[in-house]
């Protein structure tokens, strides 16, 4: 992170101060935990992200009606995902507000209006929770927690810490890269880096590494057997046994692979797939299939 340097030149009365890589990170942190506090019916968390950025917000407006109307501007409705989403737009308002204030000291003809830095941000931040959504709490968590499920069941209190401390490190750091991959580019940010080659293989590794981790829990915590025996030529013979054998772990795959064909064909009707499986399992239990 760049540092102030206490030798440098005075800047003139005024003139807007640089934006350094310590200012980002402060808003990022100061962002990252202001986040759901302020929340609001009406603003939802604008004001977490304008306390973001009030530090740079100073640096940058001297004139006191010029750092009001930059706060009004940030109150507006806001609400996105914490690190994607909130990163990303941390780092490019940032960018905007330090263009903006260098053309309003200068004074030049504005090409960051406030129309421009709302529309960024509404046009955003929807698309950068979905894709925020899905990854951190759709994947990376349940990562941690099939990480940390052999310590729980040993009793271990890790078992209870270790995804709530590794989620959230996870969350500071990813969300510090976007600010200040997002400061850095400016209103490119969004195609740079959700749209870049680089990114794209970072959302499809964490992908298939997710599945693989489903396969996982899949395969260790959803316990199906079959209790169906039968006798022939006088010899025994009990399906579960055989299973084991040539194929462990296939009831347990047929089951989670039905759910998951389900949700496919009929979409995320998660109530209708658990009273329809507790129906099925319930019934070839009975007849003593299962």
């Amino acid at each position: 992170m760049d540092k102030e340097i206490s030798t440098q030149k005075p800047v003139a009365k005024g003139a807007p101060e640089k934006v350094t890589n310590r200012d980002i990170f402060r808003a990022w942190i100061r962002f990252y935990f202001a986040d759901e506090i302020p929340h609001s019916f009406d603003r939802y968390i604008a004001p977490a992200l304008m306390w973001a950025l009030m530090p740079i917000l100073r640096k940058l407006y001297k004139d006191e009606d010029q750092l009001k109307a930059a706060y009004k501007r940030h109150l507006l409705f806001f609400n996105t995902q914490i690190s994607w989403g909130g990163g990303v737009l941390t780092g490019i308002m940032a960018s905007l507000e330090q263009t903006r204030a260098q053309e309003t000291y200068e004074n030049k003809e504005l090409t960051i209006t406030d129309d421009l830095i709302y529309n960024t941000k509404a046009g955003l931040m929807g698309a950068l929770a979905g894709i925020g959504d899905s990854i951190d709490s759709g994947t990376v968590q349940y990562i941690f927690i099939a990480i940390a499920l052999p310590w729980a069941q040993q009793g271990s209190a890790i078992g209870a810490i270790f995804p709530f401390v590794a989620f959230s490190v996870y969350q500071v750091l990813i969300g510090w890269y976007f600010a200040r991959t997002g400061f850095k580019l400016g209103r490119k940010a969004a195609t740079d880096i959700v749209g870049g080659s680089q990114m794209q293989g970072i959302i499809e590794g964490l992908s298939i590494l997710g599945l693989f981790m489903m396969g996982i829990l899949a395969a260790n915590y959803v316990k199906v057997t079959s209790s169906l025996q039968w006798t022939l030529s006088g010899k025994k013979f009990e399906l579960q046994e055989i299973l084991n054998t040539v194929l462990p772990g296939l009831l347990p795959l047929v089951v989670v692979g039905g759910v998951y064909f389900y949700f496919v064909k009929r979409g995320l009707k998660v109530t209708r797939a658990l009273i329809g499986l507790t129906v099925i399992l319930g019934v070839l239990a009975a007849i003593g299939i299962l």
